[in-house]
């Protein structure tokens, strides 16, 4: 009898699914098809609602699932969903090639863009697969590579640039059609989805963003695609291991991939991906009617669809990356000498040269922390106030003649001529700039930055100096008379005066410093990469050369580099003096934008800031979420009898609802914990799951229209609400739209502006 109970319930469910989504296979085994959702409602309706209740709402939400997918809301739905994507994509190609120049961060992604086109090798602190897309955009339509990107304001002339731009709006143009879809399979209300939708279409800020050349489109891209793609995934748990049970998981996992493949950020939704995941398998685990072995399969496809898939594809972009940039470029200054060996061009690639450190030879000296730099000096002195007024010694990233050191003896009269000496473990040397000839110096004076260290100078002139200027070199797990081998010998040198030992802070001197790494002489002398160094170039002519092929490292070695690289760069992003630094609390209000393009009257004005309506509209609802939720988990907790329409409200507020606010938390709060500077376009991320919990209350609140007016005037409420949400959507976009598609003439406080009287907070700078 119970086998029989088993079949009814499977085919009634069946039913149910095949109605709401049209696609329902009827052949499914009772125990599978049950397994999540019949457990979830006995759990949370039995503590609330008697046995007869629970049977009523189950019933409600298979007529509400009727009522939805209807053959006419589905057409209606339908209708909706192609009026998004063609004012989406109208939105933001509209004037696409405007303005014709470079326009804020292009100069650094376009060019990037160029790079691959070229095979040049260049370091960010982002992962390469937003920049590898601009870049294959680009060749794709026709660009050829050659334009530099030097700065904003820089004409683009007869550059292709239109195939980058268009690339990333089409790939922003999907994000009100992405929205869309995942809020009506949260809600079931294509009037819920219709409203995000809306206001994301016509975001000023969201179009200006989707416009340029940026990173910005093709991360939301993937994030709204990871989310979309795991709310489709748990409509299928009534159907596991069915293909488009299948189809729905991988998919999740490519679009984590690309979301962190273009952004450390995608960090944040592969959490979001990560909670969910693990809520639905500890409900799974309490399906008494799941066999442990069928749980052992849900556990394992999740690991190869959620963890080992998006691994294996985040390794990939990095191998094609390796494999596409090939040629030397301005970022191999960040990298070891032994990643640098790979790079065609680069002095270190097949080269060869004396195999051990001589006196009389020239040498660049390289830290071995990572990005810790060449050491460097020039002829600026220390300012005023910093230590000693003596010459600069700096660590630099960029390969450059001011990194040449001349080795000499202590004293120029022990030299000797003929075959040069070789310096050994424990020898005593001076260090003598190339271009300048001072001698690398340190006093007890504390340096610049970290002052329980001391200064380290250029002193003296053409090799005259102190003392001050000898320097002992240590072989790193060497003895004394061993040879100091070039790029395989880790060496320190140790102050002979101090007994301190040459370090590299790896903190950015201010602008006087030309914003390099500082070097110090550290007291300390345990052995750490900031305090070991390795002779890179060296030239001697009087020494035989040897090849460095076999310096060449492992793809895991440089894969790891390359990862230590980016995590310190992105760490090392500090607000500059009299830079903007924008405040994460700024962010929901709508506090400061962006400009794009343009500062005075005469030129073509383009500012990154949101429609004010629509943001502060979003700020309003999360507060009325919250104030809803809780009117609804107290009505609930009270036992009031909620009508079946009610109760789907509920539901859809605190499970649909619920998914949102975390994914809001998740890409927002975070940034209060990082010291890096940040910008104003680091929420748009955020700003997503933002506007979609919108669509999600105001629909709720609408629809329950019923609890204060009756029928007709509740429908009339009702009607009226949404034509004036919508009206107010739509005049603000009017009112504000030269934001995104550029302004001239007078600025927003000239009377005669078109902008005038728009400027409704003193921080706005357009």
């Amino acid at each position: 009898m119970a086998k029989k109970e088993c079949v009814a319930q499977c085919k009634d469910e069946s039913s149910m699914l095949r109605n709401r989504r049209g696609q329902m296979n009827t052949g499914e085994q009772c125990p599978v098809s049950t397994h999540h959702e019949s457990t979830q409602e006995e759990n949370t309706e039995d503590d609330r609602l008697s046995e007869g209740d629970s049977q009523s709402l189950n019933g409600t939400s298979a007529q509400h699932d009727q009522d939805i997918y209807s053959p006419n809301n589905e057409a209606q739905s339908t209708v909706y969903f192609l009026l998004v994507v063609l004012l989406s994509f109208s939105t933001r190609l509209y004037k696409i090639m405007e303005p014709p120049h470079v326009c804020w961060d292009e100069t650094h992604f376009g060019k990037m863009g160029s790079y691959y086109i070229n095979r040049t090798f260049f370091f960010d602190v982002h992962p390469p697969l937003g920049k590898m897309l601009i870049g294959l955009a680009g060749y794709m339509t026709g660009y050829d590579g050659t334009y530099p990107f030097l700065k904003p304001g820089d004409k683009y002339e007869h550059h292709n640039y239109w195939g980058m731009r268009g690339f990333c709006a089409s790939l922003g143009s999907c994000l009100p059609p992405f929205a869309y879809l995942t809020v009506l399979e949260l809600s079931q209300s294509p009037t819920a989805a219709l409203i995000t939708a809306a206001m994301l279409a016509f975001d000023t800020g969201c179009i200006t963003i989707s416009q340029y050349i940026l990173l910005d489109p093709i991360l939301m891209f993937f994030i709204m695609g990871a989310v979309l793609s795991m709310v489709k995934f748990n409509l299928q748990r009534y159907r596991p291991f069915s293909a488009p049970w299948w189809f729905w998981l991988v998919l999740t996992g490519v679009n984590l991939s690309g979301a962190l493949g273009v952004k450390f950020v995608g960090l944040f939704v592969i959490l979001l991906v990560g909670l969910n995941t693990a809520w639905d398998l500890w409900s799974l685990l309490g399906d008494l009617h799941l066999s442990l072995m069928d749980f052992g399969k849900h556990l394992l496809s999740r690991v190869f669809g959620l963890i080992l898939l998006p691994l294996f594809l985040y390794v990939t972009i990095f191998a094609v990356h390796f494999v596409v940039l090939n040629k030397s470029g301005p970022g191999d200054g960040f990298f070891s000498s032994a990643f640098q060996s790979r790079l065609i061009g680069n002095n270190l690639h097949n080269a060869s040269m004396p195999e051990y450190l001589a006196y009389g030879s020239i040498i660049t000296v390289k830290n071995l922390r990572i990005a810790g730099g060449y050491l460097h000096s020039h002829w600026h002195l220390y300012p005023e106030g910093v230590g000693a007024k003596q010459q600069q010694v700096t660590a630099y990233l960029h390969k450059d003649y001011n990194n040449l050191w001349l080795v000499q003896r202590p004293n120029d009269s022990d030299a000797q001529s003929g075959e040069p000496d070789l310096v050994r473990h424990g020898d005593i040397i001076r260090l003598e700039h190339k271009e300048t000839t001072r001698n690398l110096h340190s006093h007890l004076h504390e340096a610049p930055l970290t002052k329980k260290h001391f200064q380290v100078t250029g002193y003296g002139i053409n090799g005259t100096g102190d003392p001050n200027d000898l320097w002992q070199v240590e072989v790193c797990g060497g003895r004394k008379g061993d040879l100091v081998k070039v790029l395989r010998s880790k060496v320190r040198f140790l102050h002979r005066a101090t007994g301190c030992v040459l370090y590299s802070s790896g903190k950015t001197l201010p602008k006087w410093g030309w914003e390099q790494v500082e070097v110090t002489c550290s007291p300390y002398l345990k052995e750490t990469p900031n305090s070991q160094w390795n002779i890179e170039d060296h030239i001697n002519t009087k020494l035989p050369n040897i090849s460095l092929s076999v310096l060449k490292p492992h793809f895991l070695e440089i894969l790891l580099e390359s990862h230590i690289v980016m995590i310190r760069g992105n760490s090392g992003l500090k607000p500059k003096d009299n830079e903007m630094n924008s405040k994460p609390w700024h962010w929901p209000i709508n506090y400061q934008g962006l400009r794009f393009s343009g500062v005075n009257e005469t030129e073509y004005r383009v500012y990154l800031l949101g429609n004010p309506v629509i943001w502060w509209l979003n700020l309003l609802s999360l507060g009325l979420y919250v104030v809803m939720v809780a009117a609804a988990s107290i009505a609930l907790r009270r036992g009031v009898q909620l009508d079946k329409r009610r109760t789907e409200h509920c539901r859809v507020l605190m499970e649909g609802g619920g998914l949102l606010l975390l994914g809001w938390l998740l890409h927002y709060v975070p940034f209060y914990t990082m010291g890096r500077i940040l910008y104003y376009h680091h929420y748009f991320p955020a700003m997503l799951f933002s506007s979609m919990l919108t669509g999600i209350t105001l629909d709720t609140l609408l629809q329950s229209a019923d609890l204060w007016l009756r029928p007709p005037y509740s429908y009339w409420l009702l009607r009226g609400g949404l034509a004036m949400l919508f009206l107010a959507i739509l005049y603000s976009f009017y009112m504000f739209h030269p934001l995104s598609y550029g302004m001239r003439g007078p600025l927003a406080h000239d009377p005669a502006s078109t902008m005038a009287g728009l400027k409704w907070m003193d921080s706005w700078e357009f």
